[in-house]
This record gives structure tokens, sequence and C-alpha cells, in this order.
């Protein structure tokens, strides 16, 4: 289980998001760094922290599913079987967003667009901060932009620096990956579902409660061609400093000293370190973002990974893997 924070800790991170401030605190999936989402200037910060471009969206994280439907302009049905469901947990639903004075959400967390990201946190830290605080909480990964996304409070530490205002330190993320983010925006009823991410909850999953999901996964975002629909769609994107290769069939780089992360197929050398990756992808997807630290840490000349199968479970890797390879 998770740990809990001191209330005291609580508090004060409280006063400050309060205060316009950022503070990184733990998740189920990744750190995040979070901010008041209805204080733009607030949010300004985090995209300066982490020199995020502006068509890139904040996901915002609530504590309750009535704090949702408040900054949402319509609660779709299935959005509501889907929170039932799923939240608190690793789900992301993109829905129009409230335009009234009681929730304004300013139009820096989303891009400019007229939708948001709605997520409620299954982590206690993360829940207890956003009701001390009493504001929903816009909170991409509190790390640089496209970077390796932190599972520890020291990775945000190594990242960030002293550019993040508090770190609320809850021990590794369970999850490891970011949340799915998946699509009903459209009309009072609820447009057909589109995936515009895959993550913590499988597709399989969804697809469970709501049939068939229509769409696919948003392409390679062109940071230059406008606002995202999602976060994370960058063609380079969970990158660690390292230079990250997709090995196959065991062939491996023959320069330098290399770290392999092996999944399934043997090495073709006996002279690199050899890492063997979990063979479940909840496994794997919880130790992914750690190994790559600890990788980059080490030094070493290069990383090389066993791509996974592509089967439903390992969607979300796969897509993570993918884009931390992208030159």
């Amino acid at each position: 289980m998770p740990p809990t924070a001191d209330p005291d800790e609580i508090a004060h991170a409280a006063r400050l998001l309060r205060a316009g401030r950022l503070v990184a605190f733990p998740t189920e999936t990744v750190y995040g760094l979070g901010a008041n989402a209805l204080d733009a200037e607030a949010v300004a910060r985090i995209y300066a922290v982490k020199r995020r471009p502006a068509t890139s969206p904040l996901i915002v994280h609530v504590a309750s599913i009535e704090m949702a439907q408040s900054l949402a302009a319509h609660w779709p049905e299935a959005a509501g079987r889907l929170a039932r469901k799923f939240w608190p947990g690793p789900l992301t639903l993109v829905l129009e967003k409230q335009f009234n004075k009681q929730s304004p959400i300013p139009d820096i967390v989303t891009a400019g667009l007229p939708t948001v990201g709605l997520r409620m946190p299954a982590h206690p830290i993360a829940l207890a901060l956003i009701r001390a605080a009493d504001v929903p909480v816009a909170a991409p990964s509190a790390n640089r932009f496209t970077e390796l996304s932190p599972t520890s409070a020291d990775h945000v530490r190594r990242s960030l620096g002293s550019d993040v205002d508090y770190i609320l330190d809850g021990g590794p993320c369970q999850v490891g990956i970011e949340s799915t983010v998946l699509s009903l925006s459209g009309t009072p009823a609820g447009a057909q579902p589109i995936l515009l991410r895959p993550g913590g909850i499988p597709r399989t999953e969804i697809e469970s409660v709501l049939g068939s999901i229509v769409g696919t996964i948003a392409p390679a975002a062109d940071p230059l061609a406008g606002p995202h629909p999602a976060p994370g769609l960058h063609a380079r994107h969970y990158s660690p400093r390292t230079t990250l290769y997709l090995a196959a069939n065991g062939n491996l780089p023959d320069r330098g000293q290399g770290i392999y992360l092996q999944h399934r197929r043997p090495p073709s050398r006996a002279d690199i370190t050899i890492h063997q990756m979990p063979q479940s992808a909840a496994d794997y997807a919880a130790a992914l973002y750690e190994i790559l630290h600890q990788a980059d840490a080490a030094n070493y000349s290069w990383i090389a990974v066993d791509l996974p199968p592509s089967e439903p479970e390992w969607e979300a890797i796969q897509d993570r893997l993918k884009r931390a390879a992208t030159k």
C-alpha cells in the first residue's frame, strides 16, 4: 500500500497550491507537478518549469466525481459508468469543459481547446492534497518535457531540483506509467469514445464497460501544428538521456558498453549488462521507468530493449517504448 503523508505536510502543500506555487506529489501512475487548475499564472509556471509547449494540454486532478462534474459542461452516461468502475484510478476522461464563472478552467490548462482531461488519482496522498487545497489540481508529470517520467521523489529532485516549491514523498508509484486518456467529448449524450493515449487501464477493460472503442490512438503530434488532443503525443517522449534502441531478434548495438532489457529473446552477445524484465505487463509497467532511470544514472553508452509482445495488455508499454526510442 502507498504510504500516507504527515497531515502537516499535506496542509503545507495545500497552502502552497492555493498561493499559486508548484507542488510535486505522488499518484499511482507517476509523480505529478501540480498547480491550482483555476489559477492561470500558477499553471503558466508549470509550462515554464517543464519547458513544455503551450500546445500540450494538462490533466486536471480531482478528489471526487462531483468535483469532476462541476468542471464539465456535460457528464455523459458513459462517463458515469467509467468513473464508477475505474475511479479512483489511472483513467483520464476528456470532456467538454464548463465555461461558467463557478468553474473557470483557464485556456492555458487545456491548450485553448474546449475540452478538459479529468482524472481522480488512486493515491491517498494525492487525494488528501486535493481535498485539503479544495481546488482541482492541474498536473503533468514532474519532469522536463519529453524526458523520463518520475516514479519516485528522488526522480523529481534530480529532474526539477529547486524549480519545484515542495515535494510530497509517497514512495514508488505502483502503476508506473501514465493514465489512459479517453475522449468522450462531442454532445450532451457523449460522442463515440476515442482512445487518445493508452495507459494504466487497458483498452480491453474499457471495452468491457462501453463495448468496442470507436477510434484509435492519436498519431504523433507536431508541436507546431496546433493543440494536441491529449498529453504525451509527441513522436519523441518518455525518453531517457541515454540513446534507447528497440532490439530486433536480440541484435544489439556494437559500440560502447550498453544495457539490454530482456523480455523473451536471448541476447546475441555476452559482453553486456542484461536486465531481465518482468513477464507480466502490469509488473513490467511498474518497473520500466525506474529501470530506465537507473540505466541513465549508470552512464551506459546505450540502452536496448527487447520489445514486448503486440498484445492488448502491452499496448501502453509498446507506445512508451516506441516514443522513447524515436530520434
